[in-house]
């Protein structure tokens, strides 16, 4: 649990060094359609950025809350336009109550359902794709990014998000500058494609970020009891892949210990992993690792099936 300053220091240290080259590139390469490789690399900043975020609402980087509030506040609100108050909020929700169909945020039946009781309660949208939902998941998520933002506006009308104010100020400032700089360098028609290729691959890649962690793991209701240790464990999943995917998932592969220490450290979390992984043998709690190709099929076959009373309700009836 001790910190790791040094390891934050190089990492912000990067990528903030990456984000302002990126931006330096944009304005370097001028209205050229070479632009669209420029979006894509700072989608993936983008992205690295709301990983940085994520350790810093976890007061992974710095002890002190107001340290961790403002740092996060630049990084999320102004860096990259996503209310830091708002994703803290749902996600400490989810940290409590992981893949509760009651509790949990990220399961709330909304463009996808999780689990067949959700998939035949569902209605507009949800009820209309959730039988193909497994084969659409990964093109829902080009919207994700554009998801992110709406989210974050509409956050701003809650009276019980902190520093209503002030976050509303970053996030009109970081809308503004974006907004500015594409249509200020670029032609009308660049500017468009700049934004569409830039946040589709940003949503992208934040949602094979997070959906190997708990898609397709047991999704958990009210009847259910378990004690802290299997409720972390029995929904989590953690992916092999050494130092390539601990980057590019940004220490989230590990995610079981993540959840049963979400103040560690991120380059402790697979130092703890053996210790975690020896203590639920001996418990018979089940421990699942796995590849992350194998994460993503294991996901995709849950959605599947979660959508199978909606494929039956469309099936014709005999004769007609």
């Amino acid at each position: 649990m001790n910190p790791r300053p040094g390891y934050y220091a190089l990492r912000l240290g990067v990528v903030g060094s990456l984000f302002a080259a990126g931006w330096a590139a944009f304005f370097a390469v001028g209205d050229s359609w070479y632009q669209l490789l420029v979006a894509a690399f700072l989608a993936v900043v983008f992205a690295q950025v709301a990983l940085v975020a994520h350790d810093l609402a976890h007061r992974q980087v710095f002890r002190a809350r107001r340290a961790a509030e403002i740092a996060g506040l630049v990084a999320g609100n102004l860096g990259i336009g996503m209310s830091y108050g708002w994703w803290m909020d749902k996600h400490t929700r989810h940290h409590a109550n992981p893949n509760h169909s009651d509790h949990d945020p990220d399961v709330a039946p909304d463009v996808l359902v999780w689990s067949a009781e959700q998939a035949a309660g569902s209605r507009g949208l949800a009820r209309f794709i959730g039988g193909r939902q497994a084969y659409l998941f990964f093109p829902l998520l080009t919207l994700e990014g554009f998801n992110l933002h709406v989210s974050s506006f509409r956050a701003l009308a809650r009276p019980t998000l902190r520093r209503r104010g002030l976050e509303a100020g970053l996030l009109v400032a970081h809308v503004a500058a974006y907004l500015t700089a594409l249509f200020a360098v670029l032609s009308p028609g660049r500017a468009v494609a700049f934004l569409l290729v830039h946040q589709a691959i940003f949503g992208v890649y934040l949602g094979c970020t997070f959906a190997p962690n708990h898609k397709g793991m047991p999704m958990l209701t009210g009847e259910d009891e378990l004690d802290f240790l299997r409720k972390q464990v029995l929904t989590s999943r953690n992916v092999r892949g050494g130092l390539v995917v601990d980057t590019v998932l940004g220490g989230l592969n590990y995610q079981i210990e993540h959840h049963l220490f979400p103040g560690m450290p991120t380059p402790n979390l697979r130092r703890a992993q053996p210790i975690v992984r020896r203590y639920c043998a001996e418990l018979g709690v089940p421990y699942l690792e796995c590849g992350l190709l194998a994460s993503y099929g294991q996901a995709l076959r849950h959605l599947h099936e979660a959508g199978a009373p909606l494929r039956k309700r469309r099936r014709p009836l005999a004769g007609v």
